[in-house]
């Protein structure tokens, strides 16, 4: 009775080595249905499945490079989904390329209408400034200081010009923007209704 009571003893303590050993390896998985299952091993038609591994009571995350795969592939998906929207809006928006041209033509109308009142006004700032010059050098010949408010008007004229000339360039290459966006709405609309390219595109 001795023997066998050691017999039991080391086969329950084997046993309880093999149930602790399984334990420190535990999968859990989520099948097609969204069921969850916990076990020893991962069913081969689960593997590629986001799956969790249970080790010693403490849950840890298995990550995978399809994990990165799936991310890169929704990133790719926004994008393509974004380029599908944009699309879709040219093409509702748009009964024909000719409706774009005269779309363009209204915005570039605006632009350019900037652009020549800025012309003018850059003009008549230099012209302003010719002027006051004219007079500071009339002053110097007759051996005369300067003025405080005549030099304050020249820097007030210097000013303005610089402001004027920075709104013309600013509205110069508006300009260059917007006849660039809407020939590149004109040839993908083209392109999108099945249309012969146009020279130029």
């Amino acid at each position: 009775m001795m023997m066998d009571s050691k017999v039991l003893l080391s086969v329950a303590a084997l046993l309880a080595a093999v149930s602790l050993n399984a334990e420190a390896k535990l999968y859990k998985w989520v099948d097609e249905n969204g069921t969850t299952h916990y076990g020893e091993t991962i069913p081969p038609r689960y593997a590629n499945r986001d799956t969790q591994t249970l080790e010693k009571g403490r849950l840890k995350e298995r990550e995978s490079s399809r994990d990165n795969l799936n991310q890169q592939t929704r990133m790719k998906t926004d994008e393509e989904i974004q380029s599908e929207r944009r699309d879709n809006a040219l093409v509702n928006t748009y009964s024909s390329d000719e409706e774009i041209d005269l779309a363009r033509d209204r915005n570039l109308q605006q632009v350019e209408a900037r652009i020549s009142s800025y012309t003018t006004l850059l003009k008549s700032a230099n012209e302003n400034l010719a002027s006051l010059q004219q007079e500071q050098e009339r002053i110097a010949k007759q051996n005369r200081k300067t003025p405080k408010s005549l030099l304050e008007d020249l820097e007030n004229a210097e000013l303005r010009i610089e402001q004027f000339q920075a709104e013309l360039d600013t509205n110069t290459a508006e300009l260059k923007a917007v006849k660039a966006r809407y020939a590149a709405d004109k040839a993908r609309y083209r392109e999108l209704k099945g249309l012969p390219r146009q020279d130029g595109e």
